[in-house]
């Protein structure tokens, strides 16, 4: 076993006589070592429950043959975050993640692990580290958060408070109406409840392979999570005996598996940074192209929250993740001969699954569009792509043309917005919010709610070298590549110049002369960075751009 360096022989007298300082029995240390990674915190809603998890966990591994051995990995909390100088610290943490987590599992040596995470950038975070130390592992997260519901008997979600913000400032929406959404919109824990970034990552784990069936949508305070826990311990002991590793699983086929269920399922547009970062550590480079090329064949199959009024539990209800892979695999859009961690192929996986909700998951023909919910735009505003939700864009706003309102920072644009500055038909520009020039790349929850809350999405369209959260919706264009930090052309766009935004036929043009714009970049200057210390500088100089995953290099 890897294990063996710390617990086998005269060598290692000396790890087993700390070994044994721990507690761990001579018996114990005679068994495959599987390290669990716990996210718990008191801080993200989503995390509060994953002490019980990791003992669900400890009790299958420990039931299966094996000694779990436990040790902790951050998580930020992107609602809390978000807003204030927090949000620059959510995306550079998954590298944290992954970082710390690959430090300890390969000073440790463990045979395996089981990684239990929930929330945004924990998820990507841990399989990247995954897929650098490439021992048998498994997944089983947190699950997700119920739906709330108000005092009409309507349901809501946190997509639904921020918004709630904005009607506020618009008028629309009193004190108590606001307080309302307070107490109901996040009702129980878990990850947030509608088909935001960390729901589409739990997802996509278990569409990717690395995690069991209902691993993306059994809701956190159901039973059945923590028997699904319970399964993933005695499993890894299965992997570990059959050593079934992450890049067995983890291979280009299955990437661009998760990619095409990604866009059936009307997934996060942060999922078109993570999955090429996951795929990066496998030695594997997803473009954006190919994402195009996938979303223009896929169906797109649900509108959960933000895109409809159905929520993970309805996907739950409905057949889940394999409810959707089984509607792809009837027009043959899915590679079905892949290993999982089940230890079976994809096609074995999902003999009997039925679609069980059609409503929440639309049959393959009858789809909510023919193509899938994200879209990748490109043009002389941003050359090398970047990311609509077209799934949760009004059909007013997929062609769109206006004046570029520009702001050189979320908090200067979110003033505006509040203030009624903007106005129906503008295209509201913030830059310098990249990877690179934020630093951190900020998602724009707070502009985005605002506009929607005042009930300007229809109207208003909104591009950013930032990113956006799960919950945004409306014409919010992400990821701008190149950003304004490095150069790209959304550092040369003025007040007032005419931006065309086509997302079916997937361009997005600033209409000023290539002359005019040689004469901009001649005079423009780089803004000194916001940030010169600390972690968030280190992490400037060593980041790539938002269209190939914003890795570190």
């Amino acid at each position: 076993m890897r294990s063996d360096v710390i617990t086998k022989g005269v060598p290692a007298a000396p790890n087993r006589s700390l070994l044994y300082a721990l507690g761990y029995t001579k018996e114990e240390l005679e068994r495959p070592l599987i390290g669990v990674v716990c996210s718990y915190n008191e801080i993200v809603p989503g995390h509060m429950n994953l002490d019980k998890i990791s003992e669900a966990v400890k009790s299958g591994i420990r039931a299966a043959g094996g000694t779990p051995v436990e040790f902790p990995a951050i998580a930020v909390c992107d609602g809390i975050a978000m807003g204030h100088v927090g949000m620059k610290y959510s995306l550079v943490t998954r590298d944290l993640i992954a970082d710390s987590t690959e430090a300890m599992a390969m000073a440790h040596q463990f045979d395996g692990l089981v990684m239990i995470p929930n929330c945004d950038k924990n998820v990507p975070g841990l399989l990247m580290a995954a897929a650098r130390v490439n021992v048998p592992t498994i997944f089983v997260s947190g699950g997700p958060m119920l739906a709330g519901t108000m005092n009409d008997g309507s349901r809501t979600c946190l997509s639904h408070m921020f918004e709630a913000v904005g009607s506020y400032y618009a008028g629309k929406l009193d004190e108590s109406g606001l307080e309302e959404y307070e107490n109901n919109a996040c009702p129980t824990c878990g990850s947030c409840s509608g088909m935001y970034t960390a729901n589409s990552m739990n997802c996509l784990t278990e569409a990717i392979g690395m995690a069991l069936r209902g691993n993306g949508t059994i809701p956190a305070v159901y039973s059945a999570r923590l028997r699904l826990a319970k399964h993933a311990g005695m499993q890894i002991m299965e992997l570990v005996k059959k050593n079934i590793r992450p890049r067995d699983i983890m291979t280009e086929a299955a990437f661009h598996n998760a990619e095409t269920i990604d866009m059936a399922l009307g997934c996060s547009t942060n999922t078109m940074l993570h999955l090429p970062a996951i795929a990066h550590e496998c030695g594997i480079e997803l473009s954006f192209d190919k994402a195009n090329e996938i979303s223009a064949k896929t169906p797109n199959l649900c509108h959960l929250a933000p895109a409809g009024n159905t929520y993970m539990e309805d996907l739950e209800r409905a057949g889940g993740v394999y409810a959707v892979m089984s509607e792809l695999v009837k027009a043959g859009l899915l590679d079905t001969s892949l290993i999982t961690c089940t230890g079976k192929t994809i096609a074995e996986n999902l003999e009997g699954v039925v679609n069980r909700n059609h409503d929440v998951i639309r049959p393959i023909e009858n789809p909510y569009s023919k193509t899938g919910g994200i879209a990748v735009l490109k043009g002389n505003l941003a050359p090398d792509g970047c990311v609509v939700k077209q799934s949760a864009v009004a059909e007013e706003m997929m062609v769109h043309q206006g004046p570029a309102r520009v702001f050189d920072c979320e908090d200067d644009a979110i003033k505006a917005i509040y203030a009624g500055k903007i106005v129906a038909g503008d295209v509201v520009v913030i830059r310098y919010e990249g990877p690179k020039g934020g630093p951190g790349m900020r998602e724009m929850l707070n502009p985005t709610s605002a506009i929607a809350g005042m009930g300007l999405d229809k109207d208003v369209a909104l591009i950013t070298d930032g990113r956006f959260s799960g919950a945004t919706r409306g014409a919010s264009i992400g990821h701008v590549s190149p950003e304004a930090a490095s150069g790209g052309p959304i550092g040369l766009v003025e007040e007032g110049d005419i931006i065309s935004i086509d997302i079916p036929n997937r361009s997005i043009t600033l209409n000023v002369s290539d002359e005019v714009l040689a004469e901009r970049r001649a005079k423009w200057v780089c803004p000194e960075p916001r940030i010169k210390t600390g972690y968030l500088a280190r992490y400037a100089k060593l980041v790539s751009s938002a269209d190939r995953g914003a890795v570190l290099e």
